[in-house]
């Protein structure tokens, strides 16, 4: 007769092969868990936890980051990785709240699907006790894909976990993991992704950017950064451009939210064209020269009378006339030095 108790746990669920693998595991040994998933400001994954979630069927909580966060993007323990992530610290800080929320619900430990060498930032042996250790888990974390490889944790001494069904996966190939996943009943297998844009290097431009020159940034700051061209005119200005009709959506918005800084919203009054917002100081300058990028991506402009957009601020709304300062309409594409010349840059 088996007597062992029960046990839960928390399982961290990003939606990719890895994460469902950890749970599918688990799952097998009899062990009760719930799914755990990060929603930040720069992840793009939610659809494939939720989905993942379902096909395993768990209990899914999202939860989303607090201020806390964004210190760790502006000024991480560990580095930067290619582009503006900072893995580790992001690892250690979404352990530290798992560990919380596992306290919430009395679950025994925390289960992650990473791989001992998988991934260049996070996934090295060191960095793996790194993480252990700075989120305070330790011999509560367990990761069954790699588990052979590491010291034993506390569910496997213990018998929570049988350690021998455990699995020793090391470095980049998907090939084994496949095969497992099939073993398992693992149809659906996610294509690999970071799902953070930190991690695209235009992105990161845009960031390092942001935490370079405006030293009061918000959260409304990093949010706009996912929408639209950004372009700082100088140290204290910067043009946001929406590409589509749901950017200029966003952008409007984003001015009228009641966190909203001091900022500026630019609309084309007798044509077809984007929306520009400006944020920062503002000045005829600034707005002679956003009104010159929307005309720059704008495709049809008035035949019969001049570009007009309409400007809106605290203050109320003006006209003004569209000028193409920063490139003819002729020419459509533009180039470094042409920006510089206009006193600006991409970012």
């Amino acid at each position: 007769m088996n007597t062992r108790q029960p046990r839960k746990c928390v399982a961290l669920l990003s939606g990719g092969l890895d994460s469902k693998l950890a749970i599918r595991i688990m799952q097998e040994q009899g062990i009760e868990v719930e799914a755990l998933n990060f929603k930040t400001v720069f992840t793009c994954c939610q659809d494939m936890s939720a989905q993942a979630a379902h096909e395993l069927g768990v209990r899914l909580t999202v939860l989303t980051q607090e201020d806390d966060y964004l210190p760790i993007i502006e000024e991480p323990r560990f580095g930067y990785g290619k582009g503006a992530n900072p893995c580790v610290d992001c690892r250690i800080y979404m352990f530290q709240k798992a560990k919380n929320f596992m306290e919430e619900i009395g679950a025994d430990f925390i289960v992650s699907g990473e791989v001992i060498g998988q991934r260049p930032m996070s996934q090295k042996r060191k960095d793996l006790d790194v993480i252990s250790y700075h989120s305070d888990l330790e011999d509560l974390l367990l990761r069954p894909l790699s588990a052979k490889m590491l010291p034993p944790t506390l569910p496997e001494r213990e018998g929570w976990v049988d350690r021998s069904k455990l699995y020793g996966f090391c470095g980049r190939s998907r090939k084994g993991l496949i095969e497992l996943a099939h073993q398992l009943g693992i149809e659906d297998i996610p294509t690999p992704s970071t799902g953070c844009s930190l991690t695209e290097p235009q992105f990161a431009r845009k960031v390092f950017d942001l935490i370079q020159i405006a030293p009061h940034r918000t959260r409304w700051d990093y949010e706009l950064l996912k929408v639209g061209r950004h372009f700082r005119f100088d140290e204290q200005t910067k043009v946001i451009l929406g590409r589509n009709e749901s950017e200029n959506t966003q952008l409007e918005y984003a001015f009228q939210l009641p966190d909203a800084p001091a900022c500026e919203l630019l609309e084309p009054e007798n044509f077809l064209g984007p929306t520009a917002l400006v944020t920062g100081r503002s000045s005829p300058e600034v707005r002679t020269f956003a009104g010159g990028l929307i005309l720059r991506y704008t495709r049809r402009t008035p035949e019969n009378e001049t570009p007009t957009v309409r400007v809106t601020s605290s203050d109320g709304t003006t006209m003004i006339e569209a000028r193409e300062t920063v490139q003819s309409r002729e020419a459509r594409l533009i180039t470094e030095t042409e920006f510089e010349k206009a006193g600006a840059r991409r970012c």
